[in-house]
Formats: structure tokens, C-alpha cells, sequence
């Protein structure tokens, strides 16, 4: 019988803590007797309790026994500041993690987290009761991250006992939101991805969806950022170096999740893959609570760890430490980072190993959640009906093949089985449009890795081509070649040899030298050989080849220049060609062959020395598996995150596919939670819209932000939004303070940039613009300056990548511009350059209600969506954008009076990209001004040519300026004239700032899931009854 320290009586009794506040002390250590008296005062008092209680609700759990019904009571109780008191005095006490003898901030913290986590794990618990007591269909979200930013006052918000907390607080000699800033953000995630998948959760809780969300427990984190005067340095996260009082360890869910190996046939036919690497991969729980429901879900995240046997005791005690710690290690490092580098053969391992313990661990969970649920009687067929699974981006792609592999060698099913089971159950989130963000995978490094996998891959590779095939026909060969080449999962690869056949019919006329034919024969044969049982048997000499290539090839896989990749290939051959050749059937053909080459030698060597020489100068193209064309074929949806993105994704990224399936391509416009993003991150603007709207019922129905459009003009309003702002910026002024050392004025514009650093976000762009506005400032006058400019405060915040080199000197540049800005006196306050370090999303909840000018910029045609976008119009904030990703939305929403436009549009691009390779682009004088300025050193003495020759010439890597910022440089400028224009008018800036916050009802995470649920997942919603 599961209770809280809130439970209520009603259907049944639970204890009540009394709560004189004397029994438990927080100035000196308790003697055992004082404990006893503490335990004599836990007493039955259902009376006192039910006063506080509005109902009480009975789930039966049917997961303990079969046999025995047990009860869980759903409590339904509203704890008074009174309990609330006792219950974290009773934790600072006996769930201690610091010293008994204050009761200091870090104590007080934990304490009351464990508080408000009693109160979820009992909804959590029936929550999940009565999802196993339906058997009801259930989503499962699979994200490599979750950027769930501080779960306090989120907690205590959905579950409406802020007011509660703060009051118990009070009592206990504290404030609840000094106790809040003592938790750390949870270093889970890095950008919109993370943000928008714990939006989704959260949503999902709220609307009662049966959903989990599975990710990675990382313990350091992406990295903490500082910011020195070398620009951007990099530290390991600490967010788990106290603990995290909200997760729970369920050390009784944990799986094997194996690397490398062999696959063989077993005597019952069944391929099995032996050998290799186990790590376990444990299972922590973080409850998610809803909005005003019971309803709480689940994040499951795993960490990995290896056996206790695994710990070499014999290497230890002789001396060799780090070699008896090395299984650990390589089990306990999956867990450490997120996105570890991966320049090296290691961090390319690594992260594949990230991602397969990702896939695995939760397939392994899924499936069997669902054999519980199904009981003695498993119906596989049912598996899609019951289970739905989300990839959000590229990252759980190995999800397809593990899920078949779980179907066919463990569960027994057929391959037709397993692959039909697969695609109706699994759907596909694409989130970028750029290439390097479609993953591809070394074939190589996969074989190696996870070789069961790649023999499904090849099976699926196996079905495609086949439907092409039936799609296209082969009497256009060219055509098919075409598509093939686009469409396949594994690029650079031979086609099978029946289709391989099939599709290169030599062409009349043509000469076919007999060595080509034995040499494609003989890859036709490798091919067949690879899949076949021979493998475990050809183990050793894998393995000896994998010795001598180790490093060379598998970085080569990644790098299409690498001539020698060839060579290597050449060898393998060579070493292999005496082996398979000894049948004699083969002997004889080789004779044959060697036969007709001589008699032909003098026929073909013209022809033959060209095409010699073009195989030595032209290297082979690498093997791949390219992940986002996997995910496509492999499942049942794929969508888009914005209008634009998802034509993008049909009409360019996958239009291929679009037309062999048009019905699996969707959009799902992002959306953010408006719980966090504006009424606990923004109180004083929530009062006002509870006020005007008439009702707090905007925070679930959106759609009511609407109404403020007929108060717009109104004084009254504006006055009071005003002051909300500028409550929100003095907050702001006070943080830049601590966290930079800089004084900035309330009374400026708060001109804000956030977001991971990338080029095509183009925070470039906007620094190169307020490196325009200094200049100018600086050839005017005092008195001019002041007329010509609207006072602004530009913040930057936003992490480059640790080995993105262009985009660390773009954060080294904004804060050397700062550095010279802000320490001039003739500008004064009419112009600050800060750079926020470490932005995270506590800090994101501080910036965004104070903005007023929020710049989302990119390239048109490469955001997919952005959520920040949103975040900031939520909170009465104008944009100045580009025609790009949820822009597009935005702007029809809120009005093009009430958005600040400016740049190409995304059908122009590829023309404009073009004109600059062929020389015909024309650079405005106030962008060559601004570059000369910059390199004239009046920001110090770093060399800034690699930075700014990225911005020139026409062609070449890292040159010709691929994201035209030079191109939309001047538009952008000039709107930000008006900008300032439309600053100068208060009254107007307000009333484009309301019908901003008016115009976003649009973009809740709630509408989004409703779309998911309905159109991709097919749930529905379950509330407690």
C-alpha cells in the first residue's frame, strides 16, 4: 500500500505527522531518545487528515502478484504549510545528505525536494497502476537528450502547492526561491532538441497521455562553459555531485547491452550473436508531473555499468591498476558525456555506443513491459497496437534494427514478421535539414561494433532496393541507377549480385574487360560470404585484419579524400583471393580469365591503361549507413518541425521517398509548455493575462491568449506591462552584475541572441551589426549619437561545441567586442555587448521575460523550427527574423506589423549561392567598411583573418560565405533602423509586444502532442478514475 507523508484518509488510514516544530532541531546533533519521542508522535489521525482532502481514488495495481489484488491510494489531499514543514524537517532528519547540524541552503534544498517528490511518487505510482491495469497503448519518446532545466518550482507549480512551500519555507527560516537556485540544471541536454523533448513530456502529463520518455543519464554533462579571455573554455558538468534528490535508482531494471562479437547459426537455424562486450545499463527514474492532474509520468535514463566480475582483482593486486579497472572504465564512460568528440576512431566508437545503449536498453524495457502486460498469452501482432515509439532526430535510429533483432533471435519470429511489427510501430522526427546533421555511420565501424545489426541492415537495404525496383522498372537504367544511388541505407556499397545483375547489362557495343568481371564477381561473392555462416570461423582472420587497419581505415571511412582507403580495399582482396579461389570451379574460371585477358591484351590495353589510371587517381567513396534514410524506411511517419521545414524535408531532404510514400510525411509544428514558459518563469505577466483574460484557464487553453488583441490599446494594460517588463529586466540587470561584472541600464532596449553557437544561426551577423552601430556611434558627435540611437543592451548566450573551431571564435570576438565596448566612455549605456557564460535553462527563464528584441536570424531554409522563437513571443517579445523555420508561423500568428523582417528568402538560396560561385557577387560598402574596422585591431590584437575569410571569396571549404551573411547584411542593418524607430514609440512598441503574446497560443507543446497522439501515435488520453 503505497502512501505519502500527504496521504489522506478516506479509503484507507495512513500515518499523519503532527507537526510541532520542536521535535526536530536543527542546532545540534539529536540524541537517540529525542528520535524515539519523534517516532512516538507518527500517529493514525485520519480525521485531521480528511479535513484537508477533496476526494480520494482506489487504483488496483496488478503488477506485484497476479494472484493478490493490492490497492494503491491515489492521494488527493491538499498539504497545508503546516504538514508541508513537518514533511521536510522529517527528511533534513532522516534522509539526511548533509551534516545534522544546520539547516542551511544545500540541506534545505534537498530536503524539500525529497518533500514534493513523496507527493509524486504516489501519483506516480498509481499513474502507472492504472496504465498496466488498461493495458492501455502507450508512446515511448527515445531522445538523446532531455533539457529538463530545474525541477523545483516546476514540481510544486504543477502541482499547485507553490504557495504551500513558500509559506513552510517561510516557517523553517527560509525562502522558497533562494532554496530553488540551490538546484542545479540538469546537465542532460544542450539545445532545442532537449528543450523541445522535455516540453513534450511535460504536455504529455498534462493532457493525461500514457507516455515515457527514455534518454541517457550523463554524468558530466555536454560541459560547463567559461569565459575567459581566450574566449570559450570548457569544464565537466557537476550537476550529480551532490546527488539528485529526484531520481530513483531501480536497481532491479537493468539489461546487457553488447559491442562487437560474432554472428553465427545456431543448430535451431536461428542467427546469434556471441561473444564480445556486455555492459549493463541501469535504469534511474524521474517522475514528470502534469498541470492540475494526478497524472504523473516517467523518464526513465540509463547509466552503464559493468559486472563486479568484471573487475580484473588479479591485475590490481599485482600492481597493474589501471588494466583491472579497464572493463569498468569502458562500461562507466557510455554515461559520461554528451556528444563526446568525435574526431578520434574512439569518440566515433564511443557515440555510437551512446546511441545503440540508448536504443537497446529501452527496446529491451519496451518489449518487456509489454509481455507483462500481455500475460501468459503473447500475440506479437498486437505489439504496434499496444506500443509506439518516437525517434526524436537521427540519434535512436538503431532502434529499427535492435527491435527486429529482438523479434527474430529472441522472440522467434520471422524476418517478415519482425520487419512488418517494426515499421508499424516505429516513427521518425527529422529536426535539421543540414548535412552533417543526417547522420552517417562508418559500415566499417559498424560491423565491428554491432555486427547483428548490420546483417538486418542489409536486409532492410535488401527490401528498398527491391521496391524501388518494382517502383521504377529497369527499362530506365539511368533513372533507377539514379534513385538507387539517392535512396539506399548503405551508400558506396555493391548492389546484391541478383540486382546487380539485373540493373548493369552491358551496353551494346561495349567492352567489358573479363578482369572487371571476375573482380565484381568476386565483391559479389565477399558480399554473399559476409552474411553467411562462415563468419565465426573467419573470425581469427577479421580479427588480424582488423589489427593491421585499426586506426588508418576507420578514420579513413569518415574522410572521402583518403586515397589509401582503396588501396586497403585492393588488399583485402589480394588476401582473401587465394582462400576463396581454391575450389576448383573457381580455379577454372580464373584460368579462364587470365586466358581471355592475355588473347584480348592487345585489343584492349589502349583502353585499359585509361581506365588504370582513373582507378589510381580517383579514390573509393567510404562505406556507409546513412541513419536518416534508415529511419524513413524503417517506419510508419516522418515529420517535419514547421510548415517550411516539413515542404523542405518533402520537396528536397527526402523527396524521393515523398513520392514513394506521400502518406508517411507529416508536419508537427514545435511548441513549448506554457506552464514553464510563462506562468512560472514569468509571474507578474501571468497576473496580468489572469486579469484581462478573466480567467487562469489559459495556462491549458492557450487559445484564450487571443482575447488580449481587444485590449490592446488599452492605457491601463500597457501601463501594467510595462512594468511587468521592467520588473523582469531589473532581475536581469542584477544577474549580468553577478555573472559578468558589468552594469547595464533597465532603461535600454534588452536585445537578446540565445542559442547554441552555429554559423547559420548567424550569430556572426549580429555582431557584425553592432560592430557597425559602434563605428558609426563612434564618428558622431555625443549629442548626435544620443538622437541617431535607441540605447541597447545586445546579450549573447549559447555554447560552441568544444571542437567547432569557427564557431569558438565567434564567441571569442563577441566578447572581445564587449570587452572594447563596454569599457568605452563616450558610448556609455547607449550601447552594451554581453556575453551570458554557460547558458542553461534557468538562465533562459531569467533572460527571456525581461527581452524585447529577440534576433532568430539563420540562414532561410536551415532552422528547422526553434522553440526559443516562441518562448520569446510568448512573453511579449518582438522578433527580428528571417523567413525561416517557425518564423514563417510566428509572423502570420502575431501580424507582419508586429515582426521585424529582413533577408533572403529559402527558394533564393541555392541561386544566391551560385552567383557567388561564379564571382558575381557584389559585397555592400558597409560590410567591406565593417570587416577593415574590425581588422584595423581595434579589438585587440586577435588575429581575426580565419574568422572573417570565412566571408570571402568565392569558393573553397570554410570561404565564400555559405550562409550569406554578406548578402543579407545590408537588409539587415537597415531593419534595424527600424527597430529603433519603433522603440522610440512606446505606446506602439507595447501594443506589438501584447499582440505578440496574443498571436502565440499557436505554439503550446500542447497543441503539438495532441497532433502527435492523434496522428502518428494513435493514443488516447487516460485520466485516473
Amino acid at each position: 500500500m503505497a502512501v505519502s507523508q500527504f496521504s489522506c484518509g478516506g479509503a484507507m488510514e495512513s500515518l499523519h505527522y503532527k507537526s510541532q516544530s520542536e521535535l526536530i532541531g536543527f542546532g545540534s546533533r539529536r540524541s537517540f531518545s529525542s528520535r524515539l519521542l519523534l517516532a512516538r508522535t507518527l500517529s493514525l489521525n485520519p480525521r485531521t487528515h480528511r479535513s484537508r482532502c477533496r476526494r480520494s481514488v482506489l487504483v488496483t495495481n496488478v503488477i506485484k502478484d497476479p494472484t493478490v489484488e493490492q490497492e494503491t491510494t491515489l492521494s488527493s489531499c491538499t498539504p497545508d504549510a503546516v504538514s508541508i514543514a513537518s514533511s521536510i524537517k522529517y527528511h533534513a532528519e532522516f534522509t539526511p545528505s548533509f551534516s545534522p547540524e544546520h539547516f542551511e541552503l544545500p540541506k534545505a534544498y534537498f530536503a524539500t525536494a525529497q518533500s514534493v517528490r513523496d507527493a509524486l511518487i504516489v501519483n506516480w505510482n498509481a499513474t502507472n497502476d492504472y496504465y498496466e491495469k488498461l493495458n492501455v497503448k502507450q508512446a515511448y519518446y527515445l531522445s538523446m537528450e532531455f533539457l529538463q532545466g530545474r525541477a523545483l518550482l516546476n514540481a510544486v507549480g504543477n502541482l499547485e502547492l507553490a504557495g504551500a512551500y513558500a509559506e513552510a519555507l517561510s516557517k523553517l527560516g527560509h525562502k522558497l526561491e533562494t532554496v530553488a537556485h540551490q538546484e542545479p540544471d540538469a546537465a542532460l541536454g544542450n539545445g532545442g532538441l532537449g528543450r523541445l523533448a522535455s516540453c513534450f513530456l511535460d504536455s504529455l502529463a498534462t493532457l493525461n497521455y500514457p507516455a515515457w520518455g527514455y534518454g541517457l543519464r550523463y554524468k558530466y554533462g555536454l560541459f560547463k562553459q567559461r569565459i575567459t579571455k581566450e574566449g570559450q573554455e570548457e569544464a565537466a558538468e557537476d550537476w550529480l555531485e551532490m546527488g539528485n534528490p529526484w531520481e530513483i535508482v531501480r536497481n532491479d531494471v537493468s539489461y546487457h547491452v553488447k559491442f562487437y562479437g560474432n554472428v553465427a547459426t545456431g543448430s535451431d537455424g536461428k542467427r546469434h550473436w556471441i561473444g564480445g562486450e556486455d555492459v549493463v545499463a541501469v535504469a534511474y527514474d524521474v517522475p514528470i508531473p502534469g498541470y492540475k492532474t494526478k497524472t504523473t509520468i516517467n523518464l526513465r535514463l540509463w547509466s552503464t555499468k559493468a559486472l563486479s566480475q568484471d573487475f580484473d582483482l588479479y591485475s590490481f593486486n599485482s600492481g597493474e591498476h589501471t588494466k583491472a579497472f579497464e572493463a569498468l572504465a569502458n562500461a562507466e564512460k557510455i554515461c559520461y558525456v554528451l556528444y563526446p568528440g568525435d574526431d578520434s576512431l574512439e569518440g566515433k566508437t564511443l557515440r555510437l555506443k551512446q546511441q545503440y545503449t540508448l536504443c537497446s536498453a529501452s527496446l529491451q524495457d519496451i518489449v518487456a513491459r509489454f509481455e507483462r502486460r500481455s500475460g501468459a498469452n503473447v500475440n506479437w501482432e498486437e505489439f504496434p497496437k499496444k506500443v509506439a515509439v518516437q525517434m526524436n532526430d537521427t540519434h535512436p535510429t538503431l532502434c529499427i534494427p535492435e527491435l527486429i533483432r529482438i523479434l527474430m533471435d529472441l522472440k522467434g519470429l520471422t524476418w517478415k514478421e519482425a520487419w512488418s511489427i517494426t515499421q508499424r510501430t516505429v516513427a521518425y522526427t527529422n529536426h535539421t535539414v543540414l548535412p552533417e546533421a543526417l547522420e552517417k555511420w562508418s559500415l566499417e565501424l559498424m560491423q565491428k561494433l554491432l555486427p547483428r545489426h548490420v546483417e538486418i541492415i542489409e536486409l532492410i537495404d535488401e527490401e528498398l532496393i527491391n521496391t524501388i525496383v518494382s517502383e521504377y522498372g529497369t527499362s530506365d537504367c539511368d533513372l533507377l541507377e539514379k534513385k538507387l544511388k539517392e535512396m539506399r541505407i548503405l551508400e558506396n556499397v555493391d548492389l546484391p549480385p541478383t540486382y546487380a545483375k539485373l540493373l548493369f547489362q552491358p551496353k551494346k557495343g561495349s567492352s567489358v574487360l573479363p578482369t572487371e568481371k571476375l573482380e565484381d564477381s568476386n565483391k559479389d561473392e565477399k558480399l554473399e560470404d559476409s552474411n553467411k555462416d562462415e563468419k565465426l570461423e573467419d573470425s581469427e582472420k577479421d580479427e588480424k585484419l582488423e589489427d593491421s587497419n585499426k586506426d588508418e581505415k576507420l578514420e579513413d571511412s569518415e574522410k572521402d579524400e583518403k586515397l589509401e582507403d582503396s588501396n586497403k580495399d585492393e588488399k583485402l582482396e589480394d588476401s582473401n583471393k587465394d582462400e576463396k579461389l581454391e575450389d576448383s570451379e573457381k580455379d577454372e574460371k580464373l584460368e579462364d580469365s587470365k586466358k581471355d585477358v592475355k588473347a584480348l591484351d592487345e585489343e584492349i590495353e589502349p583502353k585499359k591503361k585509361p581506365l588504370e589510371e582513373k582507378k589510381k587517381a580517383s579514390p573509393k567513396p567510404p562505406k556507409l549507413v546513412r541513419m536518416a534514410n534508415l529511419c524513413v524506411v524503417g517506419g510508419h511517419a516522418v515529420n517535419g518541425v514547421a510548415e517550411i521545414h516539413s515542404e523542405i524535408v518533402k520537396d528536397e531532404v527526402f523527396n524521393s521517398f515523398y513520392k514513394l510514400w506521400p502518406k508517411k510525411f507529416q508536419n508537427k509544428t514545435n511548441g513549448v509548455t506554457p506552464r514553464r514558459w510563462i506562468r512560472f518563469c514569468n509571474p507578474d505577466l501571468s497576473s496580468i493575462l489572469t486579469k484581462w483574460i478573466g480567467t487562469e484557464d489559459w495556462v491549458l487553453n492557450t487559445e484564450k491568449l487571443a482575447e488580449l488583441r481587444q485590449y490592446a490599446d488599452d492605457g491601463d494594460l500597457q501601463t501594467q506591462w510595462r512594468q511587468a517588463k521592467r520588473s523582469n529586466k531589473l532581475r536581469v540587470v542584477s544577474f549580468i552584475k553577478e555573472r559578468t561584472g558589468y552594469s547595464v541600464s533597465p532603461d535600454a532596449m534588452f536585445d537578446i541572441q540565445v542559442k547554441r553557437i552555429h554559423e547559420y544561426k548567424r550569430q556572426l551577423m549580429n555582431i557584425l551589426g553592432i560592430v557597425y552601430r559602434y563605428k558609426k556611434m563612434k564618428e558622431m558627435s555625443a549629442s548626435k549619437r544620443k538622437a541617431e540611437f535607441v540605447p541597447r543592451v545586445c546579450m549573447f548566450g549559447g555554447k560552441a561545441f568544444a571542437t567547432y573551431v569557427q564557431a569558438k571564435r565567434i564567441v571569442k570576438f563577441i566578447t572581445d567586442v564587449g570587452e572594447t565596448v563596454n569599457h568605452d566612455p563616450s558610448i556609455g549605456d547607449l550601447l552594451k555587448v554581453i556575453f551570458v557564460p554557460d547558458y542553461n535553462v534557468s538562465v533562459a527563464e531569467l533572460l527571456i521575460p525581461a527581452s524585447e528584441l529577440s534576433q532568430h536570424i539563420s540562414t532561410a531554409g536551415m532552422e528547422a523550427s526553434g522553440t526559443s522563437n516562441m518562448k520569446f513571443a510568448m512573453n511579449g517579445c518582438i522578433l527580428i527574423g528571417t523567413l525561416d523555420g517557425a518564423n514563417v508561423e510566428i509572423r502570420e500568428e502575431v501580424g507582419a506589423d508586429n515582426f521585424f523582417l529582413f533577408g533572403a528568402e529559402a527558394h533564393e538560396i541555392a541561386g544566391l549561392r551560385k552567383e557567388r560561385a561564379e564571382g558575381k557577387f557584389v559585397p555592400d560598402p558597409r560590410f567591406e567598411e565593417v570587416k577593415e574596422f574590425i581588422r584595423s585591431g581595434v579589438f585587440g590584437s586577435y588575429n581575426y583573418d580565419d574568422l572573417i575569410g570565412s566571408l570571402e571569396g568565392n569558393e573553397g571549404f570554410g570561404r565564400a560565405d555559405y550562409f550569406l551573411v554578406g548578402k543579407d547584411f545590408p537588409s539587415y542593418i537597415e531593419c534595424q533602423e527600424k527597430v529603433d524607430e519603433a522603440y522610440r514609440d512606446q505606446k506602439k512598441w507595447t501594443k506589438m509586444s501584447i499582440l505578440n503574446t496574443a498571436g502565440s497560443s499557436k505554439f503550446s507543446s500542447d497543441r503539438t502532442i495532441h497532433e502527435y497522439a492523434k496522428d502518428i501515435w494513435n493514443i488516447n488520453p487516460v485520466e485516473l478514475q
